[in-house]
């Protein structure tokens, strides 16, 4: 372990490109380095010998980081040191075994730290020993971003528990580990039905979650194979504990609930039976006998079709408690997700999917084993842009509870549009639920403050892969970054989380800081506008990918992501008065403001009640009219990011600057896709036209099926709106190509080009864009090389994609051509031509 820790330390980023597997960890050379090296200690001691040591990864990562950052060669040792001038990282105890009480340190936490580089010699001390690597990383973070000035500080975490669920699959023999939700490649620790033998970007994960505080990671997907209980993943999820255990940070598992049936053999998995019990204590046992320090356990149960105690009629608790007191002896937690719902009759109006969470979890409060922790979702529905904070934060005041976030852009583009996350976490954890009348921030009921529980935290999905950028986008590595920052402190300020990490992972450039900081921070706003605000959710399609726009399938299902939309009314009626009585689930103040329609604020209106499209919002706009100035709105700021980015070219390595480019190029051609195909549906739905005349009116365009079509063939798209005028065109044969053509109308000029067409995974068509005599451009549908979104069959709103060629002369009379060449499935497919003058976006 020691080898191969230290040579893994040893190549870090200084030595290597900038493709973002070191994430904000890259130790890049200061510009000014040679003035601070001399003012930093020549020698580190750190006070464990033992390479499974957070405290020996100390010193290694502090050695590595000097040198990448300072240039400055500094030994180490492990042995206490009399010299004058060093770093000294250890915890207290063996700082003070060693040189006696240190002065001025208060009382820490199990895992906070004290760091003082005040003097000669600089003190980082933890209470254990991940804390010191915490503090350890904390100095560097501090010293990356040229910050020398001597402090002394301590901090402490908010919550003991500061977790990451992946959903990474353990799959059949045969197949790669895929990730639900994976925008980033297949699993860094499943493959072929077993466990990775290279640990390699195991240490690296570990590594970037210690470097922010996260303690522990559930390596498995909540919709779990029993399989991982066999003994020889059991072995296999050792060796990734052993991989993480250097870095302090501690492995979970998920569970099936049925596993004494599907693996073990029982007739029952039955809670409350014996042989049940005896069967998860032999297995715990065994799993503790070779992982020592796990975690514990995750549990999904009763939910989306996953088994759980419900089926024999036992309650929530206890299912809960059984796998709480098979890991209490071995110090393990049991998480238990409240993501707990049945498939509902939309045809009753006081159905509510919302009400879930409360009404099977609010009456076992205090039925909880003392070490289980019940994780509730931000929102009572599903990761959407917005969402009110879950009631059931305001009724678990005798049971631990935790927060569960997404890193994870489930319904948030799939880390193809850029959402900087925090601002929406911080309307959660700031969210005050007044409980009995008192100030009640989600964030202190989550820590021990406000109900005095002995455990809570936060917990949030997240999926890395294989990918050098983890995540499948650098500009989605700020999530992770920010998620453990706000898990240990959740009042930091989310953008100034973001520009510590955009220092870290891009440098010193003011343009760079200013630019990446105005884009982050507009991109949650832009997206909630161009995808689903008032509250009515992200409207994306949720019987498929919840990527594209489909507004239609979010109502007439079982599954209750409702916005009863009809021609002359959107919105759920969540009141006690008159709808599902939802907002009756809050404490009496809160319950108070959403129950009544006038003091209901704007962005939750039709979250909570149901009108008709032309009532007046407080800002004196229409709801329907809301729609399409928001959706127009939230287009517009995407088309930005474009020029913003392209404006720090030769500021940013090439690799990572052309990858975010292509993204944030992608992102601006569907946030238009997005824009007509939600304004389209709503104008169709109520009849009622767009005050501005822009929905449904595109005087730029040239539809493909109006073009002069040879190959191609007129075909209708569904659903109807994702399409220019409903219709695409696709070639005759998966054989032959096939042209579009159109003389161009518009005066001469020079123009942006833009051509709609959609991109399917079954196969790259190439295209050719001529005018007149002129080639302009040449490409391939192949976003399923380069996105990471979940793969699209048909012509619709995932498929739907824009590219554009700037700068184009045109002279009018000319012919514009498309040449489509299919390929497979993928027949070609176009949607439209824009011909725009600058400054316009159709």
């Amino acid at each position: 372990m020691r080898r191969v820790l230290f040579t893994f330390l040893a190549s870090l980023s200084f030595a290597s490109g900038e493709n973002g597997l070191n994430g904000w960890l890259r130790y890049a050379p200061l510009p000014d380095a040679s003035q601070h090296a001399g003012s930093i200690p020549a020698t580190i001691v750190a006070l464990n010998s033992s390479t499974i040591s957070p405290v020996y990864t100390a010193g290694l990562e502090l050695q590595a980081g000097l040198k990448g950052i300072l240039g400055k060669t500094v030994s180490l040792s492990h042995q206490s040191s009399t010299e004058a001038s060093s770093i000294i990282v250890g915890t207290v105890d063996a700082y003070t075994k060693a040189y006696g009480r240190p002065r001025g340190v208060p009382k820490l936490d199990e895992e906070g730290f004290w760091l003082n580089t005040k003097g000669n010699t600089i003190q980082i001390l933890g209470q254990n020993e991940r804390a010191a690597l915490y503090g350890a990383f904390e100095y560097l973070s501090s010293i990356a971003q040229g910050s020398f000035k001597p402090t002394a500080y301590a901090t402490n975490p908010n919550a003991p528990i500061r977790w990451v669920n992946q959903w990474d699959n353990l799959d059949d023999s045969g197949t790669h580990g895929s990730v639900e939700r994976g925008y980033g490649g297949p699993s860094i620790f499943f493959d072929k039905g077993h466990v990775v033998q290279n640990m390699t970007r195991a240490s690296q994960y570990a590594r970037l979650l210690a470097s922010i505080r996260v303690n522990a990671v559930v390596v498995n997907n909540v919709n779990a194979n029993a399989t991982l209980l066999s003994a020889e993943n059991i072995e296999g999820i050792g060796r990734i504990a052993d991989a993480f255990r250097p870095y302090g940070v501690q492995l979970g598992i998920s569970l099936n609930f049925a596993s004494p049936e599907t693996f073990g053999g029982l007739p029952t998995a039955d809670p409350l039976e014996t042989s049940v019990i005896s069967f998860w204590t032999n297995v715990t046992t065994q799993i503790y006998r070779r992982i020592p320090d796990m975690a514990g356990y995750l549990v999904k149960a009763n939910s989306e079709g996953q088994p759980g105690p419900l089926q024999y009629n036992r309650t929530l608790a206890d299912g809960a408690n059984l796998f709480a007191r098979a890991v209490k002896p071995h110090g393990g937690i049991l998480m238990f997700r409240a993501f707990v719902y049945d498939q509902l009759n939309y045809t009753d109006w006081k159905a509510d999917r919302a009400n879930a969470a409360v009404d099977f979890f609010k009456d076992l409060d205090g039925k909880f084993d003392d070490n289980v922790v019940v994780q509730i979702k931000y929102g009572p529905i599903d990761f959407q842009v917005r969402e009110p904070v879950s009631p059931l934060f305001s009724h678990m005041k005798k049971t631990s509870t935790a927060v569960e976030l997404q890193v994870a852009q489930e319904y948030l583009g799939q880390q193809n549009h850029l959402v900087y996350l925090p601002p929406l976490w911080k309307t959660i954890l700031d969210f005050d639920l007044r409980v009995d009348g008192k100030k009640s921030l989600v964030r202190d009921i989550i820590s021990s403050e406000r109900f005095n529980r002995p455990l809570g935290g936060s917990a949030a999905v997240v999926n890395v892969g294989t990918n050098n950028t983890w995540l499948g986008s650098h500009l989605a590595m700020s999530n992770l970054y920010a998620y453990g920052r706000l898990a240990w402190d959740p009042t930091e300020d989310s953008q100034d989380i973001l520009q510590d990490w955009i220092r870290l992972t891009f440098g010193f450039d003011k343009r760079v800081l200013n630019v990446i900081t105005k884009m982050s921070m507009e991109s949650w706003q832009a997206y909630e506008n161009y995808s689903g605000n008032l509250g009515i959710q992200t409207l994306t399609d949720i019987l498929y990918t919840h990527f594209g726009p489909n507004p239609a399938s979010q109502d007439n299902n079982g599954w209750g992501q409702w916005t009863r939309a009809d021609r002359n009314t959107i919105g759920m009626d969540r009141t006690v008065s008159n709808g599902t009585g939802f907002s009756g689930q809050y404490p009496a103040e809160v319950a108070a403001r959403y129950e009544n329609l006038e003091t209901t604020p704007d962005e939750l209106l039709l979250w909570f009640h149901h009108v008709k499209y032309d009532y007046r919002l407080q800002s004196g706009k229409t709801v329907i009219q809301h729609f399409y100035d928001a959706h127009y709105e939230g287009a517009a700021t995407a088309q930005t990011f474009v020029p913003l980015w392209e404006s720090l070219k030769g500021k940013i390595d090439s690799e990572r600057y052309e990858a975010v480019l292509f993204r944030l190029k992608y992102q601006s051609g569907h946030s238009i896709v997005w824009r007509d195909a939600i304004n389209n549906f709503y104008a169709n739905l109520s009849g009622i036209p767009d005050e501005a005349k822009r929905v449904g009116n595109y005087p730029w365009r040239i539809e493909a099926e109006n073009m002069t079509l040879s190959g191609y063939q007129v075909v209708p798209v569904t659903p109807f709106e994702t399409a220019s005028k409903y219709n695409a065109v696709i070639t005759t044969s998966n054989t032959t190509a096939g042209t579009a053509s159109s003389t161009i109308k518009f005066p001469s000029g020079i123009y942006n080009v833009a051509v709609n067409y959609f991109d399917l995974n079954g196969g790259r068509a190439q295209y050719e864009l001529h005018i007149g005599d002129k080639l302009i451009g040449k490409w391939f549908g192949n976003n399923e090389d380069n996105l990471g979104h979940e793969p699209f069959a048909y012509l619709d709103g995932h498929s739907a994609t824009r590219i554009t060629f700037p700068g184009i002369k045109i002279q009018k009379g000319e012919t514009v051509k498309i040449v489509g060449v299919p390929n497979g499935a993928e027949l070609a497919p176009l949607d439209y031509v824009s011909i725009l003058p600058h400054g316009i976006v159709d």
